[in-house]
């Protein structure tokens, strides 16, 4: 990881909290860590919205309110495209790579060439080729499935 913040030409850091680092393949989260974020297109507002409620009681309640996560939104897909002219911007990839951990809402996939789609993007910029997707059922939540509570793998 760089010893310096990166410099952004649209992006401007939060003036708290700090950087998750790496050492000896470990991460290391500080107290206050600074994640950045990717809203996404379509509902992904939305989603965003709630699950950063969601995210930050979930920190809150599990440390006792003595942590907290810093976000910094960076921008992909439409809301980039509108504002930068740029359907995935480097400040957006220079950020993610700096700060080691970020979240992603869905994005749009563009029409013409250039690649495929962002997520697809995003993975190869950042060397991201594991797409784990845990999947099992949640008592109460109806399943096509004759024995739900027997599902339980991880599709990567």
């Amino acid at each position: 990881m760089p010893a310096t913040l990166p410099t952004y030409d649209h992006l401007v850091p939060p003036t708290t909290g700090e950087s998750i680092t790496m050492t000896g393949g470990k991460l290391h989260v500080p107290t206050h860590p600074i994640i950045p974020f990717i809203e996404g297109d379509g509902t992904g507002p939305d989603i965003w919205r709630a699950s950063q409620h969601v995210f930050d009681g979930a920190v809150r309640k599990a440390y006792g309110g003595k942590r907290d996560i810093a976000w910094l939104e960076v921008l992909a897909g439409e809301k980039s495209r509108d504002r930068l002219d740029s359907w995935l911007p480097d400040d957006t990839l220079k950020a993610i790579s700096h700060y080691l951990v970020g979240i992603k809402g869905p994005l749009t996939t563009p029409v013409g060439g250039g690649f495929r789609s962002l997520n697809v993007a995003l993975r190869q910029k950042l060397d991201l080729y594991a797409c784990v997707r845990p999947v099992r059922w949640f008592q109460g939540v109806p399943s096509p499935v004759k024995q739900p509570e027997l599902v339980d793998m991880i599709i990567f």
